[in-house]
């Protein structure tokens, strides 16, 4: 039987950014989670042009933290008249925050407030947050976010999907170095379509050579704020079917 969650609680610097005492760690950059997401994981991934006119578009972030590159990407697609008929958002999260948290830390991004409002209404109760998929229909079903709670290491071999798109958003390398490990990333590349793209911030060398050593072709692109640089990869092999 697994283990029960131990769920995230909402702690801020002095700079008001988001920060887990357990990982000794940011959610997001100091300069804005909203740009970051915009920055790194959807131009990074080449969206929104590229689930344009698509009936359906499948992304998979490790690391749910806040929800804020959730809450940037649905923004997005509702604002983009050539969107794709369907956004499916797989989510890896093994410390989960509680809906009130979540609420509360989503005051200070007053954009997504509609979007904030609808997914907290559906948010699992606190009784409701164990190991496992979660799914919750957003946009009249048109947005589905599949949460998925607990280890991905663990977890992602049972996932089934054909991946789009990754969002690689872990703690650091350095304070999480599970949720970048080779076996992790072997995982990822079997579940990728055969046009899956990756963005994320990190430019460790361990990072870039697990990603390799699984079948994505990565490369560095300017990074986000401070960070000078970031990673961006493809399925190296975009002939291939996922068996």
């Amino acid at each position: 039987m697994p283990s029960p969650l131990e769920l995230a609680s909402l702690i801020l610097a002095d700079d008001g950014t988001p920060i887990s005492p357990a990982y000794g760690d940011v959610y997001h950059s100091a300069a804005g989670g909203h740009a970051q997401a915009k920055h790194v994981f959807m131009a990074g991934n080449g969206l929104p042009e590229r689930w344009q006119g698509a009936s359906r578009f499948t992304i998979l972030e490790t690391g749910f933290g806040l929800g804020i590159n959730f809450l940037s990407t649905w923004l997005a697609w509702r604002n983009d008249p050539d969107r794709c008929a369907e956004v499916h958002f797989i989510s890896l999260e093994k410390h989960p925050f509680m809906a009130d948290d979540l609420a509360r830390a989503h005051r200070a991004l007053p954009e997504f407030a509609a979007l904030s409002d609808e997914l907290i209404h559906r948010w699992p109760s606190r009784e409701s947050l164990r190991p496992g998929e979660q799914r919750i229909a957003l946009s009249e079903g048109r947005v589905i976010l599949h949460l998925v709670f607990g280890d991905a290491v663990e977890l992602l071999p049972v996932v089934d999907a054909e991946v789009d798109a990754f969002y690689l958003d872990g703690f650091s390398p350095a304070k999480n170095p599970g949720l970048w490990s080779p076996e992790l990333c072997r995982s990822l590349h079997r579940l990728a379509a055969p046009s899956a793209t990756l963005a994320t911030w990190s430019v460790a060398g361990a990072v870039r050579r697990a990603l390799a050593d699984a079948g994505f072709l990565v490369e560095k692109r300017p990074g986000f704020a401070d960070k000078r640089q970031m990673l961006v990869g493809r399925s190296s092999n975009p002939g291939a079917t996922r068996s």
